[in-house]
């Protein structure tokens, strides 16, 4: 189903659906007026002799240097060439996508001045498969990610020129190539710049944005596996159910710590494993869950609503208004973003911290409640087996890590451009770090539910007849059906890999965790 970009109106679903899944993508005809208007405006504006920076103005420090009329195009192609200078490995193909459909949706706002075409060869570069090779660093996030966007535009932009060493490079047909090959080859024509379309391409967090959007559709996803990973080691270790009553939740009121708990109860529903063991309380692990994990659901529940109106906002510089104005502000300042991302990182490496602890817990023979040491088959195993040690120091290290990646980088700057741009937002490393504490959390889950899984087995093994709630057995058996139980030690590590891409691709949503 195509996907209709209006300015106002995309949500991070449709961000997911374009960048992951290919999904076709159009212009709204109402967005195609807007683009026309403001472009004509922009027009008058070029015919005068006022001082607009950004149109006949130098950039940055340069924003008191007049520029010739006759000199609008080179200047904006300048400003493309000698931005794109960013280093490190290339971006995620979704992420470069991602970041495409954002600044088309900026564009179709009707706010810069652009022409229709320029927002037309973003959309058919989506749809027929032209990816720009960018580099992930080198971007401040504060007068946008000058960077990465100036990488994409070198792509399909031109001058009189048209030298196939100054196009970047794409990825295309599976193949990398330099952009003017990619553009010939996908039939589309590379675009002369005019006025203003420069600053219009590569002015705003985009890429920030992209990256954003794309991590909290992964978080959203992880915070649902975390109650799926909590329910199997809560049954495995003969956890309480009480720490789970609504009415605990309800008296304290916060909405994530109220969800956790009950879907959890939702998981474990129908269980004769759980107070098994005659417990008065768990450890915090287990007892504490819904008020850590349920911390991260509300997090994510602002940083939603931030990233949700960062991909629909204007955000180059400067913006045409309809009464004439030229304004000339700073929405292309990445601060919503990195702090956004900042919160997220807190919030999910906390989710893994938590989890980790509970591997912790399962493996070890002093307080998993009567499982063998390490999960070895069984006690006589130990010592010519070592069980799942080596998963548990996995997981330790990944969340050390994160406790590294999830220190603010948004309370850091450095000033630039001659001090003109004194204070930068880092949204781009704050995102870059989300992004890698979502991937670590995903392993981390992994190996509990890994983890879990056999503990279970060891479980049941004790007590043949007892039950696994019909929540936690949905996510046993998705397991075991394609990784089975191996009584002596085995290479665990590509079993964990599998047991992530497992869970990963598995389309959950509230409905298995309803009841």
């Amino acid at each position: 189903m195509t996907i209709y970009i209006d300015g106002n109106h995309l949500s991070l679903k449709e961000v997911e659906q374009v960048a992951r899944f290919n999904e076709p993508v159009a212009l709204d005809p109402e967005a195609e007026s807007r683009i026309q208007d403001a472009h004509r405006r922009l027009n008058e504006i070029v015919a005068t002799d006022r001082a607009v920076y950004g149109i006949n103005t130098g950039f940055g420090i340069f924003a008191d240097r007049r520029i010739p009329r006759k000199d609008s195009a080179t200047l904006s192609r300048n400003l493309i060439i000698s931005h794109a200078v960013g280093t490190g490995e290339p971006f995620p193909r979704e992420v470069v996508r991602a970041a495409m459909l954002i600044r088309a949706n900026t564009l179709a706002k009707g706010y810069s001045g652009v022409r229709l075409e320029i927002v037309e060869t973003l959309l058919e570069m989506l749809n027929r498969g032209v990816t720009p090779l960018v580099p992930s660093q080198g971007s401040l996030g504060s007068s946008g990610d000058l960077l990465p966007l100036s990488s994409m535009a070198l792509v399909f932009t031109t001058d009189e020129k048209d030298e196939e060493k100054m196009s970047g490079w794409a990825e295309f047909a599976g193949e990398v190539m330099s952009g003017k090959k990619a553009m010939e080859l996908a039939r589309l024509p590379r675009i002369r710049l005019g006025p203003k379309e420069g600053l219009a391409l590569n002015n705003g967090a985009t890429f920030s944005a992209a990256v954003a959007a794309l991590a909290v559709c992964d978080a959203e996803k992880l915070l649902h596996l975390s109650h799926a990973a909590l329910a199997m080691s809560l049954e495995a270790l003969l956890g309480c159910r009480s720490a789970f009553d609504p009415r605990i939740h309800q008296v304290r009121g916060h909405p994530g710590q109220v969800r956790v708990a009950k879907e959890v109860l939702n998981l474990i529903r129908g269980s004769s494993l759980i107070d098994l063991a005659g417990r008065v309380q768990d450890a915090y692990s287990l007892r504490c869950a819904p008020q850590v994990v349920g911390a991260a659901w509300d997090t994510l529940e602002f940083v939603r609503e931030i990233i949700s109106r960062e991909i629909n906002a204007a955000t180059d510089n400067p913006l045409l208004f309809e009464d004439g104005d030229v304004l000339s502000g700073g929405n292309f300042h990445g601060e919503p973003i990195g702090m956004a991302m900042d919160y997220l990182a807190i919030a999910m490496s906390e989710v893994a911290a938590i989890s980790e602890r509970r591997i912790f817990r399962l493996t070890d023979g002093k307080l998993n409640g009567g499982l063998p040491p390490m999960l070895v088959d069984s006690v006589e195993a130990a010592g010519l087996n070592s069980g799942l040690m080596m998963p548990q120091y996995t997981a330790a290290s990944l969340v050390l890590e994160n406790q590294t990646l999830s220190t603010p980088d948004s309370v850091h700057s450095l000033p630039t451009s001659g001090e003109q741009e004194d204070h930068n937002a880092n949204s781009m490393t704050a995102a870059r770090h989300a992004r890698k504490v979502l991937e670590n959390t995903a392993h981390v889950l992994a190996i509990e539910c890994y983890t879990a899984a056999r503990a279970l087995d060891l479980r049941l093994r004790q007590y043949p007849q007892a039950q696994m709630g019909v929540g936690t057995k949905h996510f046993y058996d998705l397991i075991r059906a394609e990784v089975p139980y191996q009584p002596g030690d085995a290479w665990w590590g590509p079993e964990i890999e599998q047991v992530k891409r497992i869970l990963m691709e598995y389309p959950i949503g509230d409905v298995i965790f309803s009841g």
